[in-house]
């Protein structure tokens, strides 16, 4: 009964995650268009970079957490990897002016400098948070045949969860709070969440 206990606890815990992360990830790439828009405009080359920026990152995050969790069974990984990226949005709204200044003085406005800019506010954060769901895959799935169902399972959660990230930061949160409130916002909803992963529960029953 323990195991089951604590099964179901892991599971509930990963599926709230999943839809935060989901959540933040796909806000803060609309936070990014507000942070470079004074220096690179918010023309279709803006949204090309960050779209393509975010595809890398999670391509990354997406490699690096199925290699992670073969090796490691643990939501500590995951909770690792949020806390770091909870580390750097709370960075970014006093660093982000003096590195796009610097990005637009050495590169101009063309299409290297924004794809510069870009990586430097969502790669690193954004593929801490991509290793999130195969390794949340990873650590709910307990035979073969259920991995196709568990794995549809967090990507649909962490999907809904970009829905409302898109839509709340976009309708609500901008024009009510503020690029840089929303961001420490966000780091803060990323911190909770990886302290909930430290949690003990947070370690798959072998």
């Amino acid at each position: 009964m323990a195991v089951t206990t604590a099964n179901r606890a892991l599971t509930i815990l990963i599926f709230g995650n999943a839809f935060v992360v989901g959540g933040v990830l796909m806000g803060f790439e609309m936070l990014g268009s507000r942070y470079l828009f004074p220096y690179f405009g918010g023309g279709i080359g803006t949204w090309a970079s960050l779209i393509s920026t975010v595809l890398c990152a999670l391509a990354i995050g997406y490699f690096a957490g199925g290699a992670v969790v073969d090796r490691y069974h643990s939501s500590r990984i995951i909770a690792t990897a949020i806390l770091v990226a909870a580390i750097y949005l709370m960075l970014v709204p006093a660093a982000a002016d003096p590195v796009m200044a610097k990005i637009l003085d050495a590169f101009g406005d063309g299409p290297t400098a924004i794809l510069l800019a870009s990586a430097a506010l969502l790669l690193v954060p954004l593929s801490l948070l991509g290793t999130f769901s195969p390794v949340a895959v990873g650590l709910l799935t307990r035979s073969a045949e259920e991995s196709g169902g568990v794995a549809g399972l967090v990507y649909g959660v962490s999907t809904i969860g970009n829905i409302v990230g898109t839509l709340l930061t976009t309708f609500l949160l901008i024009p009510t709070i503020g690029s840089r409130s929303i961001t420490y916002l966000y780091a803060i909803a990323l911190a909770v969440c990886a302290a909930i992963l430290f949690l003990p529960v947070g370690k798959k029953s072998s």
